[in-house]
């Protein structure tokens, strides 16, 4: 198992995968129109947009490596960014139609998270000191905290911090996507 933990936390792997990244997404792209299950087109576009939703209003809430936040999605969770993109990437997945494509995503985000969340708090615990550790202590890292939906910093949202962290390109290339495969499944897809 330690082995697998390096393997995710291998400085030159993980500069490659970061240069990569677009490549990657757009390759996806490219095997969905190959392989889109048609019929997965809507319920993967609702997992999508769920993951998307949450991941812009942590855009919306979180001034980075300047301050403890705890507000918005932040409330309920230490680490709401990486539980949306979760969700986002896997709609994307589920076009694909494929049980144990989802599987197997799933067991590489879990061994992804939870080597980047490791490193992350490491270097916020020295960055932000005793705050974030007293937040450590009362907000779970990835299962939200559903009781806390009634306090007052959950309904925060700053749309000048989702444009400062560009949270605005993220939504609008998740949404370009699915126009795309919409539009494509529409005309060039059986059925359409």
């Amino acid at each position: 198992m330690q082995a697998v933990h390096d393997l995710f936390n291998n400085e030159t792997l993980r500069r490659l995968f970061l240069k990569l990244r677009y490549v990657m997404a757009l390759a996806l792209l490219v095997l969905l129109l190959a392989f889109m299950r048609r019929e997965w087109l809507l319920p993967a576009f609702l997992v999508s947009l769920f993951g998307e939703l949450i991941q812009v209003w942590a855009f919306a809430s979180l001034v980075k490596n300047e301050e403890l936040t705890a507000r918005g999605p932040y409330v309920l969770v230490r680490n709401p960014m990486y539980l949306g993109r979760y969700f986002l990437i896997l709609g994307f997945l589920l076009l694909f139609g494929s049980l144990w494509l989802v599987i197997a995503y799933t067991v590489l985000y879990y061994f992804y998270m939870v080597n980047r969340v490791q490193r992350e708090e490491r270097r916020l615990v020295r960055l932000l000191g005793e705050p974030y550790e007293n937040y450590r202590r009362t907000t779970n890292r990835f299962w939200p905290h559903f009781t806390r939906l009634g306090d007052k910093a959950v309904r925060f949202f700053d749309w000048q911090v989702l444009i400062r962290n560009n949270g605005h390109w993220n939504l609008l290339s998740a949404m370009a996507a699915y126009i795309f495969l919409f539009l494509y499944a529409l005309y060039f897809l059986p059925g359409g």
